[in-house]
């Protein structure tokens, strides 16, 4: 990976921190670190209904507290000039023939399964929208098929297929714009080179250098695809887990350092837990990455 440009913290203000997003912001400050990259800090609250301004306030609360001191931000999905971006970037996709609405549900989607015995996959979806002129309740881009490579850079050459699950919705039903459209939106916008996020999302990955090259990114960021904390029975972390909850964690008193080597050790930055302060996560990268 080149030592220039940025990265992103991204958190979704619809709950509390937990020690997923510590591994995360530890594996996005650590790799900034080690490339000489800046840290740009966006909360994404592009889902109206879920988000919350005290959600909002504890992650800004929290990093502070746990060290983590982005170098730019925060900035918000729900800014006016955010929101103008997204508006702009359909209206492009629009012009160029690619937008249609669809009125497929989750029920839709389930219900062609169960008829077919295997889930949609593919471009398009049940409804045939594509064809039907309608003008939504959702917002389908329709990507075509076949599929993106790109490096990852923990783990190496990836490919997925594009639309893997029907053509990304772009806005929901509430009228949102979707996680799947503002990254790609916003990661062009502010010139954000690296992506450093989950593995859950690396087969969203091809989704998003296909969206990006059509809105004008001829040359996608960089990926780096870290592992997930997870539970016993093998599901990731969710924001109501309180017994990982960051804000739990202070409560009885524990110290950032020990909150961060938990998180780093859960996801293999350590062997054993120990006390690690934010400024030594890029060590803690560099070697995960095999550098010395």
């Amino acid at each position: 990976m080149p030592a220039t440009g940025l990265t992103r913290f991204a958190p979704a203000p619809t709950g509390w921190l937990h020690l997923g997003h510590v591994a995360a912001a530890a594996w996005v400050w650590g790799v900034a670190a080690t490339t000489g990259r800046q840290v740009l800090l966006r909360i994404e609250d592009h889902d109206r209904q879920r988000s919350r301004p005290a959600y909002d306030a504890a992650v800004l609360e929290d990093l502070a507290w746990l060290g983590f001191v982005a170098d730019l931000g925060p900035v918000r999905q729900s800014d006016g000039d955010a929101e103008d971006a997204y508006a702009a970037a359909a209206e492009r996709l629009r012009a160029d023939g690619l937008v249609y609405g669809c009125d497929c549900t989750r029920s839709t989607f389930n219900a062609w399964a169960a008829a077919h015995g295997r889930p949609w996959a593919g471009p398009g979806c049940p409804g045939g929208c594509v064809d039907r002129g309608l003008p939504g309740p959702v917002w389908r881009v329709a990507l075509g098929g076949g599929s993106e490579r790109w490096p990852d850079a923990r783990l190496g050459s990836s490919e997925a297929a594009v639309a893997a699950t029907g053509d990304l919705p772009i806005r929901d039903r509430h009228g949102n714009w979707t996680y799947g459209f503002c990254v790609v939106v916003d990661d062009r916008r502010q010139a954000v080179d690296l992506v450093v996020r989950g593995e859950d999302l690396r087969d969203a990955t091809a989704d998003q250098i296909r969206l990006g090259r059509m809105l004008g990114r001829a040359l996608p960021p960089a990926f780096l695809h870290h592992g997930l904390i997870r539970r016993a029975d093998g599901s990731k972390l969710s924001k109501s887990a309180g017994d990982t909850g960051v804000r739990e964690l202070r409560a009885v008193g524990l110290p950032a350092t020990e909150v961060i080597g938990r998180a780093a050790a859960a996801v293999g930055l350590l062997d054993v837990a120990r006390p690690v302060s934010a400024t030594e996560v890029g060590t803690l990268v560099t070697r995960a990455l095999g550098g010395s």
